[in-house]
């Protein structure tokens, strides 16, 4: 672990939902929304697309097996389109910062204005800032961006509870699966923060980690804002992963801590530099 600063340390399934209708428009706030847009009803099927495509069938039941293998067969080309909508729509964007953080921050909040200053701060840098596109730490790093007058991108995804585009969003996307979702946030940012938050956030640093530690992506910074939130999760990494050899030491140093949007900044920045020395692409 890398620190910024002073310190360091170490029956029959239910048919599909009405169809949806993907839509690239402009509305009265200038935000450009691709994506599936679906208005559930209440007396409808709750189950969000990713979970009708993980449900387990009991390949004993011939019938629904059958049309299960069918209805997977379809699915393919859904998912496709996600991807080439998702493709097409970031393909333009140049130097990006991709933002993690609580959905329940609430405007106010000592960690909902820290995130505003994040965006804020990336913003002000020359960073477009991605966000999940919702409210709290999301809302607030897209509300700093678009202040900076950088471009603010969200990507939303359906959920059983609605979480509908924040306000501050230029350039909107609506994902109907998280793993599409996933692929957009690593491959058009040049560097992860993770704002104080909980197991959506932890789902994501852990797999930009995971993604680094494999190399299965070129390593990128991943900062985390926050050192009294973090210092738990981190301190427990070494004293039981490390300590029980189930990851490396060096593996800590795959994330940087700090405490102000300044100093996550200038650990992109240095970053960004190193490759540009050693000649890799972002």
């Amino acid at each position: 672990m890398t620190t910024s600063g002073s310190e360091t340390t170490s029956g029959s399934e239910p048919a599909e939902p009405d169809p949806v209708t993907d839509v690239d428009i402009e509305d009265r706030q200038s935000t450009r929304y691709i994506g599936p847009m679906r208005v559930r009803r209440t007396d409808g099927d709750e189950r969000t697309t990713d979970r009708r495509l993980l449900e387990w069938v009991d390949p004993r039941d011939a019938e629904r097996s059958a049309e299960r293998t069918m209805r997977d067969s379809w699915r393919v080309l859904r998912i496709q389109s996600e991807f080439v909508a998702g493709f097409d729509a970031l393909s333009d964007v140049a130097e990006a910062v991709t933002v993690f953080g609580s959905a329940r921050l609430q405007p106010g909040s000592p960690d909902y204005e820290l995130a505003v200053r994040v965006g804020r701060a990336l913003g002000a840098a020359g960073y477009a800032v991605i966000t999940g596109g919702g409210p709290g730490a999301m809302e607030a790093a897209n509300k700093g961006a678009h202040e900076s007058s950088a471009t603010s991108i969200g990507l939303n995804i359906e959920l059983p509870f609605e979480q509908h585009l924040n306000p501050w969003v230029d350039l909107g996307m609506n994902f109907r699966y998280f793993f599409v979702r996933k692929t957009m946030f690593v491959k058009y940012a040049q560097a992860f923060v993770c704002l104080p938050g909980g197991l959506g956030t932890l789902d994501e640093l852990f797999e930009a980690l995971t993604l680094v530690q494999t190399k299965k992506v070129v390593r990128f910074p991943i900062v985390l804002v926050g050192r009294e939130h973090w210092a738990g999760l981190l301190a427990w990494m070494g004293e039981v992963l490390v300590a029980k050899r189930m990851v490396s030491p060096e593996d800590l140093d795959l994330v940087t801590v700090v405490d102000e949007p300044d100093e996550a900044v200038e650990v992109i920045r240095a970053a960004a530099q190193r490759r540009a020395a050693r000649g890799e692409a972002d």
